[in-house]
């Protein structure tokens, strides 16, 4: 038996890759409460109360859906290009640290309300911080060819132990009776919220405009079929005139941006400063969501709202049934390896030899 290609994947067969994944990850998740002894049912009416049965419910999916958004598309234009950006965690971590450090300046300074242009001089130092922090690792590969997917990972560590130092030195807050955190971003930085009462915040207004920008670039410009073409075969687009590794680096600028941009919308939306545990791997996750989505930018909203309605509707249901929140992260995690096999039946036929 082998794998053939398809010379023509049917559209149906790729539009039902991550339906197959999402099913088999609830199957999945089936068994495992089924193992708890807790009813499955109710298990399951508890995920999607707590996920979307309330106006709370709805709202704190929201939330955690805004981080991922952004790193769903962070993973989603880099794999777009085969860079394997794997530390979008350590960009999300530098572009919160960057929003603090001139987010913190008016505290400082005494300004009780900075001027309407510090706002998006505090996003775009975050966006710089992930650009630049992905573009160390991209010019590695690009110069003498080191696998950016280890170098990207190992960053991650570097991030947070370099976020770990400045929060027990010049950046710790002396207010926080010893707790490792920054010092806080001005009030008038603070994002708007979309909900009273409510933590949802104006950075998925920001989330959702990024989506269509992406979109936009990668479907309406020059270099956004330069992207596709890198990453269906960079030695034919370098043959076609394609400069491949300008594009390479340009799309690891834009990748590291947007998870810049998603630590700079958990400071400004959510936190108000930095800490270690900030992120529960919302960068790691970004992976999961692009690869459902198929590393379509529409896709990766859909892909972040299930992803999140599963991390906040398992709480809720652990919460009442006593059922492992952790949960959560094995059905995320079968929802990946379901979409890879599934695209992967999709793109090829077993052939009897």
């Amino acid at each position: 038996m082998r794998f053939e290609p398809r010379l023509n994947p049917s559209p149906a067969l790729l539009l039902a890759a991550p339906v197959a994944a999402v099913l088999a990850s609830l199957a999945i998740g089936s068994l495992l409460i089924a193992a708890t002894r807790a009813p499955v049912g109710q298990a399951f009416v508890l995920l999607l109360q707590g996920a979307l049965g309330s106006r709370f419910a709805l709202t704190e999916t929201l939330t955690r859906a805004t981080p991922l958004i952004l790193t769903g598309l962070s993973a989603a234009v880099a794999f777009r290009a085969r860079l394997w950006n794997i530390g979008a965690e350590g960009q999300l971590m530098l572009g919160a640290l960057m929003a603090v450090a001139i987010g913190g300046a008016p505290n400082l300074l005494g300004v009780e309300s900075p001027e309407g242009l510090w706002l998006p001089v505090m996003a775009l130092g975050g966006m710089a911080a992930g650009a630049l922090w992905l573009a160390l690792p991209t010019l590695a590969r690009l110069a003498i060819g080191v696998d950016e997917v280890v170098t990207t990972l190992l960053l991650n560590f570097v991030a947070v132990l370099l976020v770990s130092m400045l929060l027990d030195g010049p950046m710790k807050d002396p207010l926080a009776l010893g707790w490792p955190q920054s010092v806080a971003i001005a009030p008038a930085l603070e994002l708007g919220k979309l909900v009273e009462r409510s933590r949802l915040h104006t950075g998925l207004v920001w989330a959702l405009v990024a989506t269509a920008v992406v979109w936009t670039i990668q479907s309406r410009t020059t270099f956004g079929q330069a992207m596709r073409a890198v990453g269906a075969n960079a030695r034919a687009a370098k043959f076609a005139g394609v400069p491949v590794g300008m594009t390479v680096l340009l799309t690891a600028l834009m990748s590291g941006a947007l998870a810049g941009l998603a630590g700079v919308a958990e400071v400004a939306g959510r936190a108000g400063y930095v800490t270690l545990d900030m992120s529960p791997g919302y960068g790691y996750s970004g992976i999961v969501i692009a690869m459902l989505a198929g590393l379509h930018p529409a896709g990766v909203v859909l892909a972040a709202v299930f992803v999140a309605a599963i991390m906040v509707g398992a709480d809720s249901m652990s919460r009442a049934l006593g059922v492992p929140s952790y949960l959560a992260d094995v059905m995320v995690a079968v929802a990946l390896l379901a979409m890879l096999v599934s695209t992967m039946l999709a793109r090829y036929r077993l052939r009897r030899d």
